[in-house]
């Protein structure tokens, strides 16, 4: 439990700790649990309501979003999965396959940026762009509003949480406050880590984390609470990236070739395949692929070098990184 003041500080402490503070200051503080992901922020155009939740949860899961009714926003982000969809590229309309991984979708409103580019700046910009993706839902924003206007619930949806028609803003804006429900903070590293839990981690998935924090510095990318540093990065996957250039496509500049955002450890165990283009299958494989140095791409972040890694010390890597699978999110998808 964490106590918040006007000031929103944050202190750790107990039950006692709580009571001995109100006691000692009055109406001045308020207490209320806070993730251990921190205070999440929402949007002053956009803030939460029930009404906004319960429509974007409807749009998320709803075919109509594309231009032959057979691709959802859950298609390819799948609750299941951590919200991926265990394909190295996904499948939209038509066979069409997009350009990149689907990134889990857990905890995205805590992220700075979203997609591989790092370059959207919210949530409510990225909504449309599957959407008008011709090789995903390849539907256009006015043809999906009039389509979306004939559904009564989504008209009395819409005007219960905004007070007016069902618009690009309502769309936008309500599946942005769907998709910031998505939390998942209470993995048994959480427990071990934040709720001082010893027990909550087994000897290997101990040793793991030293190794990933202590001795690799994995952190530098990885760095809890979020296991990412919300930038984009070179990690020398390829010393050729072939047309997909990461980054490099937004600024055209040439030392981002091959940069993509830092995808979340968080859940990693459930959204293989891994990479920005799904090309590794398993955690053992990317375990390899750092231990290995990476392909020495001239961008290459310098952290990752070659490094000699018994077969325990691979496993214990391996069992860290489960140990941050939380999937008590599914409670609200079953």
């Amino acid at each position: 439990m964490l106590i918040r003041n006007r000031k929103t500080k944050y202190y750790k402490g107990g039950w006692l700790c709580i009571l001995l503070f109100l006691s000692s200051c009055g109406s001045e503080i308020t207490i209320e649990p806070v993730s251990v992901l921190g205070e999440m922020i929402h949007p002053n155009d956009n803030p939460s309501s029930e009404a906004k939740v319960e429509l974007g949860r409807l749009l998320f899961f709803d075919t109509r979003l594309s231009s032959d009714n057979s691709i959802s926003c859950a298609s390819c982000h799948v609750p299941e999965y951590a919200f991926t969809d265990r394909k190295p590229l996904s499948i939209g309309v038509d066979g069409g396959v997009s350009m990149r991984n689907a990134p889990t979708l857990l905890n995205v409103g805590y992220q700075e940026t979203v997609m591989f580019d790092a370059e959207i700046k919210s949530l409510e910009m990225q909504v449309p762009v599957p959407i008008k993706e011709h090789v995903e839902m390849n539907m256009r924003i006015d043809s999906l509003i009039l389509r979306l206007k004939k559904v009564p619930q989504y008209r009395e949806l819409a005007k219960k949480a905004f007070n007016r028609e069902i618009d690009a803003w309502v769309l936008t804006r309500s599946i942005s406050a769907f998709e910031r429900t998505l939390i998942s903070d209470a993995s048994q590293f959480d427990q071990f880590y934040y709720h001082n839990d010893p027990k909550a981690l087994n000897a290997s998935e101990k040793a793991g984390w030293k190794l990933f924090s202590e001795e690799l510095y994995c952190t530098t990318c990885h760095a809890p609470p979020h296991f990412t540093n919300f930038q984009a990065e070179n990690n020398g996957l390829y010393m050729d990236y072939g047309e997909d250039l990461g980054r490099f496509r937004i600024d055209f500049d040439s030392l981002e070739i091959g940069s993509f955002k830092v995808p979340t450890l968080r859940n990693i165990e459930l959204t293989y395949p891994y990479m920005h283009d799904g090309s590794l299958s398993s955690l053992e494989e990317v375990v390899e692929h750092y231990a290995n140095g990476a392909q020495g791409h001239p961008n290459q972040h310098p952290i990752i070098e070659s490094v000699n890694l018994s077969e325990s010390e691979k496993q214990h890597l391996i069992d860290f990184l489960k140990s941050l699978t939380d999937t008590s999110y599914m409670t609200y998808f079953r």
